[in-house]
């Protein structure tokens, strides 16, 4: 029974201090409070101490302050009596006698009130010989041995009495000096304090860092799998424990994915159904518009020739845009591009340039290319498609025997790619609509190849799922001479250099 008791409280303690399972408002109410506690302990316990010191402080300064002062008053009256009574002794006249009596009382009163009653032992001695020694003057004076009574014998009675009060003086001092040394090591002992309470800042400062870790882990970790959503990987299931409010987020997305999942399967499915359904009759379409325009069935006359001609270019180019739509479902599918390898950036472009060699040739076209030595983690199908692309648009708006720039550079861990043409450029109406899919901008004049619109929005989506980004600048209606063309800018993240990457470049 005791071992089930001690178990049941284990599981608990365990469990208060398991912070993936509090709440973001449990979290931030107990950092702050451990945050807080040990500063606010500090500062009253600092407090105490210098309110402590400074009560001492000011008892201290009353005390020397009185004394001093007590001192003073107390040595003028020994002196005043001394003269009182040696004039009494000399001309015997009462009224010198009453003076003497009321310095008398005086110096009575100050060791009475101030030195009799103290606390000090050395003062108490010295006050009550001093107060002897005034009642044995007072004695002498006030009865009939005044007459056998000589100047100096009085005189060394008060010089009894001096050495009383010196000796007073001195205690007084020792005194005021203790007191000083007092305050003196509680002033040391108060700083020392405040001191070791600065050692509390880095304390706070690691409670704090604890929970803004404890708190932000799990926003990062969700942060990663809205990132994997964003590039359109719906396969892995978005698990994450932590707490409630963030828990709520998680099942809200992983909802999202089995939703955005299906759809991607439903819209891949579709798109390969429709393109292969249409593809079927599409064939027959094109053997028979072949069949007429080489005239094998009949010679035709030149209007039908002509709507021949037209039938076969439509059919062909239903064909490409059949192929382009079979190509945009491959490349986008989100199961088909998951594995990542490290890629010569380099050979890509150069295997990219290669396979338009006979489009470049047609137009006379050259390539200008300054490319550094880099490597990127990524997909080399999806790195091809976004070069290839975006050469295909370079070469099909680049104008007879024009040159084509071609640049990459590895800045600071990221690739920036540019590819540039001399054509006509873009308008600045169409910027906003280029990655639109099935989107097409004004054709050259002496273009013979007709796009299917989705090439720039197969770009933008495949460089979206490498978390880069893509630019594209040109020189609008208003362009001079020396401002021809396009330009786009593309930037991916993970590159490395080759010259430092070559055992890791010759794995692969």
């Amino acid at each position: 029974m005791g071992n089930f008791f001690k178990n049941k409280f284990v599981q608990k303690i365990n469990a208060l201090f398991v912070f993936d399972t509090w709440s973001l408002k449990k979290l931030t109410l107990l950092g702050f409070t451990l945050v807080a506690l040990p500063l606010v302990c500090a500062l009253l316990y600092s407090a105490q101490q210098v309110n402590r010191l400074s009560l001492q402080s000011e008892r201290a300064i009353l005390n020397t302050a009185q004394l001093i002062e007590v001192n003073k008053l107390l040595g003028s009256s020994v002196n005043n009596m001394e003269r009182f009574a040696s004039q009494y002794l000399v001309l015997k006249e009462q009224e010198l006698h009453l003076s003497y009596q009321q310095q008398h009382n005086k110096v009575i009163e100050l060791l009475q009130e101030h030195f009799v009653q103290s606390d000090d032992r050395q003062l108490k001695q010295v006050s009550a010989r001093f107060h002897q020694q005034l009642l044995e003057i007072e004695i002498l004076l006030s009865s009939e041995a005044i007459v056998q009574l000589t100047f100096s014998q009085l005189q060394s009675r008060f010089k009894k009495i001096a050495g009383s009060n010196q000796l007073l003086n001195l205690r007084i001092n020792e005194l005021v000096n203790m007191q000083a040394q007092a305050i003196k090591r509680s002033t040391v002992a108060v700083r020392q304090t405040l001191l070791k309470s600065l050692l509390i800042i880095p304390i706070t400062l690691a409670i704090a860092i604890f929970f803004i870790v404890v708190i932000t882990k799990p926003l990062k970790q969700l942060t990663t799998k809205i990132q994997r959503l964003e590039q359109g990987d719906f396969k892995d299931k978005i698990e994450l424990k932590s707490s409630p409010e963030v828990n709520e987020i998680v099942e809200a997305l992983e909802v999202m994915r089995i939703r955005l999942h299906a759809l991607e399967l439903q819209k891949s499915s579709f798109i390969r159904h429709i393109s292969h359904e249409l593809k079927t009759p599409l064939a027959a379409i094109r053997e028979g518009s072949e069949l007429l325009y080489d005239n094998s069935v009949g010679q035709l006359n030149e209007a039908q020739q002509e709507i021949s001609d037209i039938i076969r270019h439509s059919v062909n180019r239903l064909q490409r845009l059949i192929e382009d739509l079979l190509n945009f479902n491959i490349v986008l599918d989100s199961t088909s591009l998951q594995d990542s390898e490290l890629l010569d950036v380099a050979e890509i472009i150069d295997g990219v340039i290669a396979e338009r060699k006979l489009d470049l040739k047609r137009k006379n076209l050259t390539i200008a290319k300054q490319v550094d030595d880099a490597l990127i983690t990524g997909n080399a199908k999806q790195l091809s498609v976004v070069i290839d692309n975006l050469l295909s648009n370079a070469i099909k708006y680049s104008p007879y025997q024009g040159e084509i720039n071609i640049n990459s550079q590895h800045i600071a861990d990221e690739l920036h790619f540019s590819l540039a043409d001399q054509g006509t450029g873009i308008i600045a109406e169409q910027l906003d609509h280029i990655f639109d899919a099935f989107y097409q901008g004004k054709p050259p004049i002496d273009s013979l190849i007709k796009g299917s619109g989705l090439g720039l929005t197969i770009v933008k989506e495949l460089v979206m799922r490498m978390s880069g980004s893509i630019v594209v600048k040109c020189a609008g209606e208003n362009k001079t001479n020396n401002d021809y063309g396009t330009t786009v800018l593309v930037t991916l993240p993970r590159v490395q250099n080759k010259r430092n990457s070559n055992e890791i470049l010759s794995k692969h």
